[in-house]
């Protein structure tokens, strides 16, 4: 016992020790606010559109921890989002024409909640997109019928993998996670997920390892597309290239790791007015695992709650949320750097 109390302590002087460090740095590191670069591109103020997405982080609990998560998503972790507050986001939804609830977390399986949850939104008649892990699927025997579920309600996937090699992928995500992905494809396609034909749609997530950004979505696609079918007989549909956004945990590396300068600077260098008009934060409301509303999922993590008088999903008002400006800061470089970024990939 003494062992993990010293462990505890440990982790949290350097939880603080990195806080210390990431606002130094952000000081001394004299970039162009972002708001600038997008009044000088005519952006701003950057104003919603009609919300096609509603994307909920129903909790932050994990079977993985990371080390690009910018979540700070694992085991240890207790925020869940509650039954009532699932309810109220019902409730919300059928005020609205959206089509789409992106279900996240966390490993959003985990949730008790979450079948339950995923039944009722169909019901509603709304597309349900979980982002899966993978390896949740053959982490224990309760969630080894989760293709079957999410066949039944006609659940679109979408799974991270960092790389169609292991070395690559368990560096990023953890020993064996390849192995285990692999596995939980083959579950998924088995019940016919990423076949031709069968509507049921298995998308790919990929993040750079390092500190760069990705490389070209369509490349990287035929690239997975043809190592997973030869090695492993694995087909999906689409490949979702996304940049690595400057918060929480990736945050702690690019510092711990004296890159965080340079990544900075080469998101500055990389900005791009058209994938800026093309962000996520236009037509996606986020709601946190409490029910708090925010522009993103990003915004989410860092408490940037939406310039609104309605920043609750209890107090949900379509109307009102239309008329707000979307929260910017320096982390949304990220999402308009070269071909753009978002939760569905490319955006220019």
């Amino acid at each position: 016992m003494k062992s993990l109390k010293a462990t505890g302590h440990q982790l949290a002087d350097s939880a603080f020790q990195l806080t210390v460090l990431r606002t130094e740095v952000a000081e001394t590191l004299h970039l162009p606010l972002f708001h600038e670069k997008m009044r000088g591109a005519g952006l701003f103020p950057l104003l919603p559109v009609e919300p096609a997405v509603l994307q909920i982080n129903v909790g932050k609990m994990c079977n993985q921890v990371c080390r690009h998560c910018h979540v700070d998503a694992g085991p240890d972790r207790k925020e869940i989002m509650t039954r009532a507050t699932m309810q109220q986001c019902l409730d919300a939804l059928a005020q609205t024409n959206i089509q789409t609830v992106d279900l996240t977390g966390g490993a959003p399986e985990m949730n008790p909640d979450f079948r339950w949850f995923v039944e009722e939104i169909s019901k509603l008649g709304r597309k349900v997109l979980v982002r899966c892990n993978l390896t949740i699927i053959v982490a224990n025997k309760k969630y080894h019928d989760l293709p079957d579920f999410f066949k039944q309600h006609g659940v679109e996937v979408v799974s991270s993998l960092p790389f169609y090699s292991q070395d690559k992928t368990d560096r990023q995500r953890g020993s064996g996670v390849f192995a285990d992905s692999i596995k939980a494809l083959k579950m998924l396609n088995a019940v016919g997920y990423g076949q031709e034909g069968s509507g049921l749609v298995l998308n790919l997530v990929y993040n750079p390892s390092g500190a760069f950004l990705p490389g070209s979505q369509k490349s990287l696609q035929d690239q997975f597309k043809r190592a997973l079918a030869k090695d492993f007989g694995i087909v999906f549909n689409e490949l979702y290239a996304i940049t690595n956004i400057p918060v929480s945990r990736y945050l702690d590396y690019l510092i711990e790791s004296k890159n965080y300068a340079g990544y900075m600077e080469k998101l500055v260098g990389a900005f791009n007015p058209v994938a800026a008009t093309g962000v996520m934060c236009r037509n996606t409301i986020s709601v946190g695992w409490d029910g708090g509303l925010y522009d993103c999922d990003f915004n989410q993590m860092l408490d940037l709650y939406v310039a609104s008088p309605v920043q609750h999903i209890r107090d949900f008002d379509a109307a009102a949320l239309g008329l707000r400006t979307i929260v910017l800061n320096q982390h949304c470089y990220g999402c308009t750097a070269g071909s753009g970024s978002s939760c569905g990939g490319a955006v220019a």
